[in-house]
């Protein structure tokens, strides 16, 4: 999140500097204000992660009902690799 907006992020961008600072945290080598620094940004980062996920689900339910064939469709029924 260093030079770009959370909103610019994509969600891949996001979870890698989420784990980044996930990293940092449990080296155990970072001092207590970056720790705190560090942890409010993966919380924010962890929010915005479940937003777009949030979304993305919700669009998929919506051309799910829209399109033939769709119905009865569920976010848990499509496979990722």
């Amino acid at each position: 999140m260093d030079k770009l907006k959370m909103e610019d992020m994509s969600f891949e961008d996001a979870i890698q500097e989420l784990e980044t600072i996930i990293d940092k945290l449990e080296s155990g080598e970072v001092p207590l204000d970056e720790t705190i620094s560090l942890y409010d940004k993966g919380s924010e980062l962890k929010k915005y992660c479940e937003l777009k996920l949030q979304t993305a689900e919700e669009k998929i339910q919506r051309i799910s009902k829209k399109e033939p064939g769709f119905e009865g469709l569920e976010v848990e029924d499509i496979e990722t690799k």
